[in-house]
C-alpha cells in the first residue's frame, strides 16, 4: 500500500427493505434495535446467544406442537348429549361439508405453516451449531422466513376465544390438554421469534457486503429483499435474472410490476367482500330450527347478548380491518402513480400497520372451523359453513399478499438519495 495513501476500513452494508436507504451495520448493545433513520423500519436487533435460545425454544414448541395435536382439544356437552373434538376436527368437518378451500386454508395456516416454520428453523440452526453445512440451508431459512406471516396460531387462539364466548351461553365446554399444549406452544414459538435475529443467521451462512467509505452510488447497488444481501448491480435480463448469492433469491430494483399487481388484488379484494358481507358464513341449527348468519348479523347478535367486547373485537377484525386495508392500499397506490412527495415516513408507516394487521381479520374464519366441529349434535344443535365464509376468506388472502406484493420502496423513490449513515438506535 502506498504510504500517501489513507487506510479506509471496509464496513459491512445494507439497504433499509421499505425506503432503500443503505446504511452501515454497527454493533450494538444487547436488546438494541437498529432503525432506519429516513423512514423508521427496524432494521436488526441485537441479541445476545439468540441462536442458542432459538434452538432450546423451537425444541419445545415441536414437543408441544405434537401434545396439541394429539389430544382432546374440546368438549362440547348440550342435552345430555357430547361433541368431543380436536385441533384439527374442524378441516375434517369443513371438508365434509363440502368447504374444502375453508379446510386447505385452515390446515395451512393453524398447523402446517407453523410446523413448516419449525422444522425450518431446527434444519437451519443445528447445523449452524454444530458447524455443519448440508445442502440448501441458506434456501431453507429463506423459505421458513417467507412462511412466517402464514403461521396464525395466535390468531387461531383469538377465534378459539370468541368460539368459547359464543358457546358458554347455552351449553356446557370443557377444555382439554390439548388447548393448554396449544397456549404454550403459541408462547414458545413468540418467544422464539423475539429471540431470533436472522442477521446472525444469515452472517454465519455468508458475510454480509462490505464496502470502504465513500460507499457506492445506491444505483449501482441491488438489494436481496430476502436477506439483505447487496449485490453490484449487473446487466439485468429478463431470460438471464441476477440471483442473491447468498440465499439463491432473483434480485431486481423494484418488485416487478409492484403497483399494477398489487391494483388487481385490491379491485378482487373489493368485489369479493361484497358477497363476503351480504352471504351467510354460518348456519346455526337448534331443535330443527335454522338461522343464517352474516358477519354483521353476529356482531349484532353478540351485542344482544351483552357481550360488548367480543362484538367489537369482531367487528373490528372482521370488518373495520379489511375496508380499511382496502381504503389504505389504494391510498398508497395513488400516492406513487401521482409521484407524491407528502409525508413519506408516514406513508410508509400506513404500509408498516396494514403489512401487520391484516392476517388478525382470520378470526372468523377460525371460529368458525371450531364451531362446526364442535356444534355436530344432529337435531338438537348443528352449525354448518355458508357461501359467506369462503368469499370473506378470499379477501382476507387477497389483502394480505396485495400487501406482500407492493413495494414500499417506490414511496422515495422520487425524493433525494442519501447513503452511508448510521442506523438510530432504539433500546
Amino acid at each position: 500500500m502506498n504510504d500517501e495513501t489513507p487506510y479506509r476500513p471496509r464496513f459491512p452494508i445494507f439497504a433499509c427493505h421499505e425506503c432503500g436507504l443503505i446504511h452501515r451495520m454497527s454493533a450494538l448493545p444487547d436488546g438494541a434495535t437498529a432503525r432506519c433513520r429516513r423512514c423508521g423500519a427496524a432494521l436488526y436487533r441485537e441479541r445476545r446467544d439468540s441462536l442458542n435460545r432459538v434452538l432450546m425454544l423451537t425444541i419445545a414448541a415441536l414437543i408441544l406442537f405434537v401434545l396439541a395435536h394429539t389430544f382432546p382439544f374440546m368438549t362440547f356437552k348440550l342435552e345430555g348429549r357430547a361433541q368431543m373434538s380436536t385441533l384439527l376436527s374442524g378441516v375434517v368437518q369443513l371438508y365434509r361439508d363440502g368447504m374444502w378451500p375453508l379446510a386447505l386454508l385452515v390446515l395451512a395456516t393453524a398447523s402446517l405453516a407453523p410446523l413448516l416454520k419449525l422444522l425450518g428453523n431446527l434444519y437451519v440452526l443445528v447445523p449452524l451449531k454444530l458447524g455443519w453445512r448440508p445442502i440448501g440451508l441458506a434456501r431453507v431459512f429463506r423459505y421458513t422466513e417467507i412462511i412466517h406471516p402464514w403461521a396464525m396460531m395466535e390468531v387461531y387462539l383469538l377465534g378459539l376465544i370468541v368460539a368459547y364466548v359464543k358457546l358458554t351461553e347455552f351449553a356446557r365446554l370443557e377444555l382439554g390438554i390439548a388447548v393448554y399444549s396449544f397456549g404454550a406452544l403459541i408462547l414458545a414459538m413468540v418467544a422464539a421469534e423475539s429471540a431470533l435475529d436472522p442477521r446472525q443467521v444469515w452472517q454465519r451462512l455468508s458475510p454480509q457486503a462490505a464496502a470502504a467509505l465513500p460507499l457506492p452510488a445506491p444505483a449501482a447497488l441491488l438489494s436481496c429483499h430476502a436477506c439483505d444481501q447487496l449485490v453490484r448491480a449487473g446487466r439485468l435480463s429478463r431470460h438471464a435474472p441476477l440471483v442473491c448469492p447468498r440465499c439463491g433469491a432473483r434480485l431486481h430494483r423494484r418488485l416487478p410490476n409492484s403497483v399494477a399487481r398489487t391494483w388487481a388484488l385490491v379491485v378482487t379484494a373489493t368485489i369479493l367482500y361484497i358477497p363476503a358481507n351480504l352471504l351467510p358464513v354460518m348456519t346455526v341449527t337448534s331443535f330443527g330450527k335454522g338461522e343464517a348468519d352474516t358477519i354483521l348479523s353476529g356482531v349484532k347478535t353478540l351485542i344482544d347478548a351483552g357481550m360488548w367486547p367480543v362484538a367489537l373485537l369482531v367487528f373490528f377484525a372482521s370488518i373495520t380491518v379489511p375496508v380499511l386495508k382496502l381504503i389504505g392500499l389504494s391510498f398508497l397506490l395513488i400516492s406513487v402513480q401521482r409521484g407524491s412527495a407528502w409525508r413519506r415516513r408516514d406513508r410508509t408507516l400506513l404500509f408498516r400497520i396494514i403489512e401487520s394487521v391484516g392476517r388478525w381479520s382470520m378470526v372468523d374464519i377460525f371460529m368458525i372451523s371450531i364451531l362446526v366441529a364442535l356444534v355436530n349434535l344432529g337435531s338438537i344443535a348443528t352449525i354448518q359453513p355458508g357461501a359467506g365464509a369462503i368469499a370473506f376468506a378470499a379477501v382476507v388472502i387477497t389483502t394480505m399478499i396485495a400487501s406482500m406484493g407492493f413495494d414500499p420502496r417506490l414511496i422515495w423513490d422520487r425524493g433525494k438519495t442519501s447513503h452511508g449513515r448510521r442506523p438510530a438506535i432504539h433500546h
